[in-house]
């Protein structure tokens, strides 16, 4: 005899409801939901506890579980409708995405489909990264979750099936292990926690272990009145006040899952709270809860993607309409149909692997034409050219274990063999690497470049950046302090050259669309100079550190930073011109082009200190200027060609094609004929 079917619980599809709500307003930035991303942690303790009593009292009935009869259910259940939204999202994507995100893009329905888009994810971004709105698909890591513990306890069961008291042993063994070690690892390892079902695990087995208990017990799911109110409270608690970021999941997933485990523990009690969660307004909302879910994450990216920023609260209130709109379309005209159509299962199983088998070919073709940039004319293309322009060769960098470099990370440039020249900087160099690989390999002189972002190149100083870590900063100087001690022991440099974002440094904040970046800068010995303008500490810093080059090097040499193009990114000015057209999209804010006098009381603090060393002989001082600029402004594109990644690191392209200004740098000294 099979077993018996379990009852339908209204408050069950209540909490789905109060779950994907607390999603969808997190997730739409609607205020006081700070916590609202713990509604997944409710979704897999239901899901948890569903499962685990349909598969409990199948083996408590019959000894064995069905996988076929299980994996029916669950195909026939989540299938039609992620495919559906896969489908219709590629087809969005197709439209708005730039080539090399419409790639990236190709790799999520890959791993979607294949139940590891968690792995993928964690090995990317974290979750609250603010890149996070960049993928379509991102939501589908939690389907992941649970899909994999769709295999996990089904096939535990099985395995230890003839040991009754075996199996809750594992399982509680089971939960213990991957709670303890959430708890312990989430602060070390929060994106691994967060994504990857080993630390999920415990959630849905609280769902499980409470679902067999019930069994076991012959519970029939009522309790005090006070315990549904503590859950509830719990519940809320969590989707108000639980802050986003590196605590979680951790000790503070304890919180939804446990006011979770006491609502369904209590479900059918007849009490005010479960009056609520019963109400036709609660039921509606959980039954489309899946595809809501589905739906509304799409909807944000690309919608966001398009436009930008909403424009306010209405906007907001809009794109979640439409959210709620496609959720009731997916779950009437394509959940519901599919769950109750009574086909055999032969065509069931042969639908589902159609339908993985297309999209898994759709994401590969896609990755192998490279997001078919072909989609946009060329007023996109040469935005979306630059914008895929600033990836270099680093893979003859090393990290040495030992000596005055140990723990710095080396990058040779040129030909093998002992260092005759050092590049030192910060991200402005990492994105002239490719000349000057070039101009060292032309000039047959091995060099060597030493980089850090937002770290000027300068002796004695320590910086406080917005865009960096306590830890980053803190590196910063350490790093630039063990340059200067590692010096004397390299005795083959020759020359040095220093590659820095001065203006940054010198007034403290970036410029156009990146104005947002600030940075302070203090010497990290004598009085703070509290009072004095950022460009003195940067003047007596950089006067100080090329004091301290001279005793070392044969000649020093210092790039101009190239001009800054207040108002480009080539990322944004690609979207502009590719969404060129749509009714939705915004007015574009991106030019590609600067007025050189708008520059100029940005740049005259910047430059001081560099322009009175080499007048006075000290320095060379490099310029790029001339080729990326005419008399009255400079250029972000070049002859068709884009010359800047954003407002002021230029691209691959474009330091191949300066390569030529860095020959002084690799030249060898004359050798004076001796006197006769």
């Amino acid at each position: 005899m099979g077993p018996a079917p379990l009852a339908y619980r209204s408050d069950i599809d209540g909490l789905r409801a109060i779950a994907v709500i607390a999603v969808v307003l997190y997730h739409f930035g609607v205020p006081g939901f700070a916590g609202g991303f713990t509604g997944v942690d409710i979704f897999f303790v239901i899901s948890g506890f569903l499962i685990g009593g349909i598969l409990w009292r199948e083996h408590d009935a019959t000894g064995t579980i069905s996988l076929r009869q299980f994996y029916l259910r669950r195909f026939k259940r989540l299938a039609p409708a992620y495919f559906t939204m896969a489908a219709l999202t590629t087809v969005f994507a197709a439209a708005l995405l730039l080539p090399f995100e419409f790639r990236e893009f190709g790799k999520q329905l890959i791993s979607a489909t294949l139940y590891l888009s968690n792995v993928m994810f964690f090995r990317q971004a974290g979750y609250f990264d603010s890149a996070s709105d960049e993928k379509p698909l991102l939501h589908t890591w939690s389907l992941a979750v649970e899909e994999q513990f769709y295999i996990f306890l089904p096939l535990l069961i099985l395995l230890l099936s003839r040991r009754r008291g075996a199996i809750l042993a594992a399982l509680i063994g089971a939960w213990a292990l991957s709670l303890v070690g959430s708890v312990l690892l989430t602060p070390k390892m929060q994106t691994a926690t967060f994504y990857l079902f080993p630390f999920r695990a415990w959630e849905l087995l609280s769902g499980v272990l409470l679902a067999i208990w019930g069994c076991e017990s012959g519970r029939r799911w009522r309790g005090h009145m006070a315990l549904s109110w503590l859950g509830l409270g719990l519940v809320l608690a969590s989707v108000l006040l639980i802050p986003a970021g590196p605590w979680f999941p951790g000790f503070l997933a304890i919180v939804p899952v446990l006011g979770t485990v006491l609502l369904l523990a209590n479900g059918t009690g007849r009490n005010p709270v479960n009056r609520m969660l019963s109400t036709r307004e609660m039921v509606f909302a959980g039954q489309i809860s899946y595809s809501l879910y589905l739906w509304h994450w799409p909807v944000l990216t690309l919608s966001l993607y398009l436009r930008g920023a909403y424009s306010g609260p209405l906007e907001t209130l809009l794109w979640m309409g439409l959210s709620a709109g496609l959720a009731y379309l997916s779950w009437r005209y394509i959940e519901t149909p599919a769950r109750r159509a009574k086909l055999p299962p032969g065509w069931v199983f042969a639908a589902t692997a159609v339908a993985s088998a297309a999209t898994l070919a759709l994401g590969g073709w896609l990755y192998v034409i490279d997001g078919m940039p072909i989609r946009f004319g060329q007023a996109a293309q040469q935005h979306i050219a630059a914008s895929a322009d600033f990836l270099q060769d680093w893979s003859r960098c090393t990290t040495p274990a030992s000596g005055p470099l140990a723990g710095l990370e080396v990058c040779p440039i040129g030909p093998d063999g002992p260092p005759q020249v050092l590049v030192w900087g910060d991200s402005h160099l990492r994105a002239f690497r490719e000349g000057l690989d070039l101009a060292a390999h032309e000039a047959d002189m091995p060099g060597i470049i030493l980089w850090r972002a937002g770290c000027p190149p300068l002796f004695d100083l320590r910086k406080v950046e917005s865009a960096a870590t306590l830890a980053q900063d803190a590196g910063c100087s350490n790093a630039n302090l063990q340059i200067r001690q590692a010096l004397p022991a390299l005795p083959s440099l020759r020359k040095a050259l220093l590659i820095g974002r001065w203006t940054y440094y010198a007034n403290g904040t970036g410029i156009g669309l990146d104005q947002h970046n600030t940075i302070a800068v203090y010497p990290l010995e004598g009085p703070a100079l509290i009072d004095a303008p950022q460009s003195d500490i940067i003047d007596h810093a950089a006067t100080a550190t090329i004091n301290t080059l001279l005793d070392r090097f044969d000649e020093i040499l210092v790039l101009r930073q190239p001009p800054e193009i207040a108002k480009y990114d080539s990322r944004i000015a690609a979207r502009e011109a590719a969404h060129a057209g749509w009714p939705l999209a915004p007015p574009p804010i991106t030019s590609p082009d600067m007025p050189r006098d708008a520059l100029a009381r940005r740049i005259a603090p910047a430059e001081a200190p560099w322009r009175r060393l080499a007048a006075l002989g000290v320095v060379t001082l490099i310029d790029p200027w001339p080729q990326l600029c005419d008399d009255t402004s400079c250029h972000a594109l070049i002859d068709g060609k884009g010359y800047y990644f954003d407002n002021n690191h230029v691209t691959n392209t474009a330091a191949i094609a300066l390569s030529n200004l860095f020959a002084p740098v690799f030249t060898r000294p004359a050798v004076e004929e001796p006197k006769s």
